[in-house]
């Protein structure tokens, strides 16, 4: 059964950094688009940033442009996301999600199009 676990949430003040990993266990990662997402209380899920197998190309939701990046170590079955410049609007669950790709494909940040999903974790940014 794949699984995925995430880490590095916790509290941070305001213009602080986190990186949150998302490790994967039971599968290899090269076959799959990667995505982040946060939500918080009343909210619906929100994407944050996906990575596309193989080429790797990446996603940003607007309003972390500039603030956050995603990368991924394969060989590690490992996805990172840096997160700069936090802001209390950032606050939130952050998960990671998996889906297959037999064959190469640009991700998105629709959290309807994974199968898989961590556990979450909590970033509470303070101002």
């Amino acid at each position: 059964q794949p699984q995925l676990v995430e880490s590095g949430g916790g509290l941070v003040q305001a213009g602080g950094s986190l990186r949150l990993s998302c490790a994967a266990s039971g599968f290899t990662l090269d076959s799959y688009n990667i995505g982040w997402f946060r939500q918080t209380p009343g909210e619906e899920r929100e994407g944050v940033s996906c990575t596309s197998r193989t080429r790797g190309g990446t996603k940003y939701v607007n309003s972390v442009k500039g603030r956050f990046s995603i990368f991924r170590e394969d060989a590690k079955s490992t996805v990172y996301l840096q997160m700069d410049s936090l802001k209390p609007e950032d606050t939130g669950v952050y998960y990671c999600a998996a889906i297959k790709m037999p064959l190469i494909r640009s991700c998105t940040l629709s959290s309807h199009e994974y199968e898989y999903y961590g556990q979450g974790t909590q970033v509470t940014v303070s101002s």
